[in-house]
């Protein structure tokens, strides 16, 4: 009789536990099925979103990311195509629908970390999670880079499973799944690894039980190289993708940024003057959660390690949004504006979120609220419903058998690719859409002449060659460039960046004049 008690508040306990996790999930869901449900068929992206669309399309004709095209880390087209073969359907709600099943994944994460971090349960955590999955989701956009912000959320999810029990089997857990998030994106997995060593390393503060720190780091390091296990088969198994993985790494080390820089919007910086009050004051917010990122993660850092010292318990969350927040604060700042910043904002979210769940009343719903209602108002612009929404413009298109709601500038584009098209490229023959439009090729379900889809940054005399070889060997019928200087840098205008290839064009293609727009020079094949 003396060990009845226990065992039944430990099987209750476990009960609640399972309780809690099919209602987090049930919430995720619905929250994600509802916003698909809303804004799922708006907009259209020929930038970022053609991007990752074209790279899907490729691999379900047997490509391969960064060796037949070039593209993000090979995890998420390898997901989405995944998806895409079992509908029978490439168009791009079926991609969508692929990434919002990852979104939806990401947000129960979140959740689940949040409700599990609450001290005490109550009939009122169902409104605090609701408040929570509201604040989470409305900073997930864009979409196209919802496998980055999911990611983040699951890196979370990790860290909390090994500071909750650093027994060895975690360790090696915890390597393996950081591992397999860099299939996905390998600055993901620099950011895990960053992290992870962290947290080992605070584990092995006053260290009592489990592994010591030589056999923890052994132990995570040997799950790492089990989780990037699929990248290391590619490596052996397919011919050339080793050399092309490797100039793709060493690319980025030429380049010395992930990204292209942009000024960082600090609150004091804003131009009053110039915008409307509205925007001037979503931007000193946008500002401030900048500043936020930073603030967050060397505060969160400083107490953790305190508290480790004195031996005082601390919410695991918070141990790994702690060690996460500066790392992806790093992403945040690698382009500082706000797409970016939705991308390296959640260790601070959720970690702000995890405790204001045990806080008192007083507090707890007051910041919580605050907090989402400042997110809602900084990010609701920026989601393509409401865009249609404000601005009752959205026209409805066919884009390859779906029917979406665009801005007429967009519809406009997609019309001029299809005339181009049926003019000049007819019965499937290719083209040249340079620098910006990879949705072009997705658009029109035509294999691009050239690897560089997404034609960003100078490249080589040598490299230029060869993708002119390339364009040769294709015989595209017309070539369109869209002639922008980006960020308003003379220097990465398509001519500055790739002058042999753009020399080619002029000396092999015969101009179209074309009044749509003075930025769109297009060009149709000599003799076509």
């Amino acid at each position: 009789m003396a060990f009845s008690l226990p065992v039944a508040s430990m099987s209750q306990a476990i009960q609640e536990n399972r309780y809690t996790t099919v209602k987090i999930l049930t919430i995720a869901c619905l929250v994600i099925f509802l916003l698909f449900t809303w804004q799922g068929n708006k907009g259209f992206n020929l930038w970022d979103e053609g991007y990752l669309w074209y790279g899907v399309q490729r691999v379900l004709q047997n490509e391969v990311p960064i060796l037949d095209f070039l593209a993000y880390d090979p995890g998420r087209y390898y997901w989405s195509a995944g998806l895409l073969a079992v509908t029978g359907n490439d168009g791009v709600m079926s991609l969508r629908g692929a990434v919002a099943i990852f979104q939806a994944a990401g947000l129960f994460v979140g959740l689940l970390l949040i409700a599990q971090s609450a001290t005490s349960k109550g009939k009122a955590d169902i409104f605090f999670w609701l408040i929570a999955a509201a604040t989470l989701v409305v900073w997930m956009f864009p979409r196209h880079k919802l496998f980055d912000i999911s990611i983040s959320m699951f890196q979370i999810g990790v860290l909390t499973y090994l500071a909750s029990n650093p027994i060895p089997k975690r360790y090696l857990i915890a390597g393996t799944c950081v591992g397999l998030i860099a299939v996905f994106g390998r600055n993901h997995g620099v950011y895990g690894a960053v992290a992870s060593l962290g947290v080992i390393a605070w584990l092995a503060i006053k260290h009592r039980s489990g592994p010591g720190l030589i056999k923890a780091a052994a132990l995570w390091s040997a799950g790492v190289v089990i989780g990037f296990l699929p990248v290391i088969l590619m490596v052996i198994l397919i011919p050339g993708f080793a050399i092309a993985f490797w100039e793709s790494i060493r690319f980025l080390f030429e380049q010395k940024a992930t990204n292209l820089p942009l000024p960082v919007p600090w609150p004091w910086t804003i131009d009053f003057a110039a915008t409307s009050v509205d925007d001037a004051a979503r931007n000193v917010l946008i500002g401030f959660l900048f500043i936020g990122t930073l603030v967050f993660g060397g505060l969160a850092l400083t107490w953790v390690v305190q508290q480790r010292l004195k031996e005082k318990p601390v919410p695991p969350a918070l141990v790994a949004t702690a060690f996460l927040a500066l790392p992806y604060a790093h992403f945040a700042f690698s382009r500082a504006e706000v797409g970016h910043l939705a991308q390296g904002i959640f260790p601070l979210i959720v970690g702000c979120l995890v405790v204001l769940s045990s806080a008192q009343a007083q507090i707890k719903w007051p910041l919580a609220t605050i907090l989402c209602a400042t997110s809602i108002w900084v990010t609701h612009v920026f989601h393509p419903g409401w865009q249609c929404l404000a601005s009752k413009q959205c026209v409805n298109v066919e884009v390859a058998g779906d029917e979406l709601q665009i801005d007429p500038a967009t519809a406009s584009d997609v019309a001029l690719l299809r005339q181009l098209a049926e003019q000049y490229a007819p019965n499937g023959q290719t083209f040249i859409a340079t620098p910006l439009w990879p949705g072009a090729y997705a658009l029109l379900e035509r294999r691009s002449p050239m690897w560089e889809i997404y034609a960003l940054f100078p490249r080589t005399d040598a490299f230029e060659r060869k993708e002119i070889e390339r364009i040769k060997a294709a015989k595209p019928g017309f070539a369109f460039i869209f002639d922008m200087p980006l960020d308003d840098r003379e220097e990465l205008r398509f001519k500055n960046t790739h002058p042999l290839i753009y020399q080619y064009i002029l000396n092999n293609f015969d101009s179209i004049s074309h009044p749509h727009n003075p930025a769109y020079h297009i060009y149709k094949a000599r003799g076509a």
